[in-house]
């Protein structure tokens, strides 16, 4: 069932997310300033974007390997079809698969994406909030589930867009997470990373919780430990009373676990996050904590141990903007490869999480009409508008029924007062905004999601 387009709110304060103060060669982060209103989000969103040194493009190329028109893979119009002016952003967890199971409706949609050849019919890039894996990993795991090549740069996991984070690249950073987890610190750039469990064996003694983990005897302190000089949070970790401590140890003591200080500094050591979300939709009945809910502990100890807010130099993974704009190249990139004359005007973002698929796809939009009411100034105020104008002209959201989104209980559309109003699941530096959460179109799964776009697109099914 269609839903009116989100319209501005004044609701209740809204947070921007796109560069700010400490964004210099990087290019763009998140800001963590408050703001009134969606459109004041917009607006900071796209002031960063005018202050952006112009490295994005170059920068988001060189990273994912690509380099001028090379012959594309995977793609193809038929020959009675004009080329697509359209692209789709796929949510994959709840959309495409619960846990590692494909869902049905997944594997009909892309009978309809994919053309007789094997090849895409129309662009499309996977948006995932994931991150405990490698990028060519969970391009070959969909490959597999979907039955088609899906090539890497198709995938953007919710830290990728660190890798413009240049500024602390050098730096060194704690690591949190699971899985390859030094290795994709790495590809993202991050040269001088130190893991929690490294962190941990230098210093026995701040792990406690666990009596069996506990050292039997008291180890001589340390004063040979290089000093961490920032926080990287790429996804949730395993142990996560040994992680929230440790976090905490670094931020309390200006990277220097091994000491105390008196009074905590601040504001604190860098702190750059990834995947917001606090819940997910896998095999179980019921949704499962998401990074998000990791953050939310982190955020509570540090405000309640401190008095203060922790803060973040950058927010990574939808509903961040940052996160839309590089599914946006990626896009584009893939039209260029293949040679479409006719440029990507729309696209159509796909999931199952109302505060991080269609709360961020509504954002964007938002900031592309503001884009755009702004004309050629506002693109061209920084290197990269000049250099890559864009012609995306619109963001749909389209929410379905097969992961977290539950059409039976209450909608998100106002913070909770009583029991029936559902509770709002976002995050803390993105507060409510009620007309950022109204999907343009609700339908059961992906394969009607797709069948909707055709048909708004004129295009045979």
């Amino acid at each position: 069932m269609p839903r009116a387009p989100p319209g501005p709110s004044a609701h209740r304060p809204l947070i921007g997310c796109a560069a700010g103060a400490g964004a210099t060669d990087p290019g763009w982060c998140c800001l963590h300033v408050r703001t009134t209103g969606c459109w004041m989000a917009v607006l900071r969103c796209l002031a960063a974007v005018r202050a952006a040194p112009g490295l994005w493009w170059r920068a988001a190329r060189a990273s994912l390997g690509l380099r001028g028109r090379c012959p594309g893979r995977g793609y193809a119009v038929d020959a009675a079809q004009s080329p697509p002016t359209f692209g789709f952003l796929l949510d994959i967890d709840g959309v495409l698969v619960r846990g590692h199971r494909v869902i049905p409706a997944a594997l009909e949609a892309f009978r309809r994406l994919v053309n007789a050849h094997g090849q895409l019919r129309v662009p499309v890039v996977f948006v995932t909030n994931a991150g405990n894996i490698l990028q060519h990993s969970k391009a070959q795991e969909l490959s597999a589930l979907l039955g088609f090549k899906v090539e890497p740069d198709q995938v953007i996991l919710s830290h990728s867009p660190m890798k413009l984070f240049s500024k602390y690249h050098n730096k060194r950073m704690l690591v949190s997470g699971q899985g390859p987890l030094v290795e994709n610190a790495r590809i993202l750039g991050f040269e001088n990373v130190v893991t929690v469990d490294e962190l941990r064996m230098a210093f026995p003694v701040l792990d406690m919780v666990d009596l069996q983990r506990r050292p039997k005897t008291t180890p001589l302190p340390r004063n040979d430990f290089p000093a961490i000089e920032g926080v990287l949070l790429l996804g949730e970790p395993v142990r996560w009373e040994t992680s929230l401590q440790l976090i905490m140890d670094v931020l309390l003591s200006n990277g220097n676990p091994g000491t105390g200080l008196a009074t905590a500094p601040y504001p604190h050591l860098p702190v750059l996050a990834s995947n917001m979300d606090l819940l997910w939709m896998a095999e179980a009945k019921m949704p499962r904590f998401g990074h998000g809910t990791f953050l939310l502990c982190l955020e509570t100890i540090y405000q309640k141990v401190t008095g203060k807010e922790l803060r973040y130099e950058g927010l990574m993974g939808k509903p961040s903007v940052l996160t839309y704009q590089y599914a946006e190249d990626l896009i584009r990139q893939q039209a260029e490869r293949r040679g479409w004359a006719a440029p990507i005007q729309k696209l159509y973002a796909i999931g199952d999480n109302p505060m991080s698929d269609v709360y961020g796809a509504n954002l964007f939009h938002k900031y592309l009409q503001m884009a755009r009411h702004d004309g050629a100034e506002a693109r061209g105020a920084s290197g990269l508008w000049k250099q890559r104008p864009s012609a995306t002209q619109s963001c749909a959201s389209i929410l379905v029924c097969t992961g977290v989104y539950n059409p039976k209980g209450p909608e998100p559309t106002r913070p909770a007062q009583d029991a029936e109003e559902a509770p709002f699941h976002g995050h803390r530096d993105f507060s409510f905004s009620p007309g950022l959460m109204e999907a343009s179109h609700i339908v059961n799964d992906v394969n009607e999601a797709v069948q909707l776009v055709f048909h708004k697109e004129g295009w045979a099914l």
